[in-house]
C-alpha cells in the first residue's frame, strides 16, 4: 500500500476513536435541531458520512474490475445526496445505531483502502461531463471530506 494511502487510512481510524463518544455524549437538541450553512442537523451530516463511505467503498471496488475511465453514478450532484439523506430520514433514526454504523462503515472502508491493488490506482472514474478522477486522488481527498464535515458539527456543537 502507497504510504500516502497509510497516512488517509490512520487518519480516519484515528478520527473515529476521537469523535464516537463525543458523539454518544451529545444531546438530543443539539444533534436534531442545529442546522449547518446546508440546512443539515448533525443527524443528517452523520448520515452524509455514512452515505460517503458506501458510495466511496463501493467505487473503489468497481474501480478495479471494471473499465477505465468507469461510469458509476455520482450521488452527490443535482443535490442528490440531500435525497439521499431525506430518503433514509436520518433525522429521525436511532442515534446511536448511527453513531455505530458511521465508524464500523468507516472502518470497512479503511479496510477496502488497505487493500487496493497498486496496480488500479490510476483507474479513473467519470464524475461528471468533465471532471475524472483517479482511484489515487479519490482515496486522498476522502480524508479531507471525513475532515470537513467534522468540523461542521464541531461547529453545531459549538455554536451554543
Amino acid at each position: 500500500m502507497k504510504q500516502e494511502f497509510e497516512k488517509i487510512t490512520q487518519g480516519i481510524v484515528s478520527l473515529i476513536r476521537i469523535w464516537e463518544d463525543k458523539l454518544k455524549d451529545l444531546p438530543v437538541e443539539v444533534i436534531t435541531h442545529r442546522r449547518n450553512k446546508q440546512n443539515r442537523t448533525i443527524k443528517q451530516i452523520l448520515g452524509h458520512l455514512i452515505d460517503s463511505a458506501s458510495n466511496n467503498t463501493h467505487r473503489y471496488i468497481h474501480l478495479q474490475y471494471q473499465e477505465s475511465p468507469l461510469s458509476f453514478p455520482n450521488y452527490a450532484t443535482n443535490g442528490n445526496n440531500d435525497r439521499w439523506i431525506a430518503i433514509q430520514n436520518y433525522q429521525d433514526e436511532n442515534w446511536l445505531n448511527m453513531i455505530q454504523l458511521w465508524k464500523y462503515i468507516n472502518l470497512h472502508l479503511v479496510h477496502v483502502i488497505q487493500n487496493i491493488n497498486d496496480n488500479k490506482i490510476d483507474q479513473v472514474w467519470i464524475a461528471s461531463d468533465d471532471v475524472k478522477i483517479s482511484l489515487e486522488d479519490q482515496v486522498i481527498y476522502y480524508l479531507e471530506h471525513f475532515e470537513l464535515h467534522l468540523a461542521e458539527i464541531d461547529e453545531l456543537i459549538n455554536n451554543r
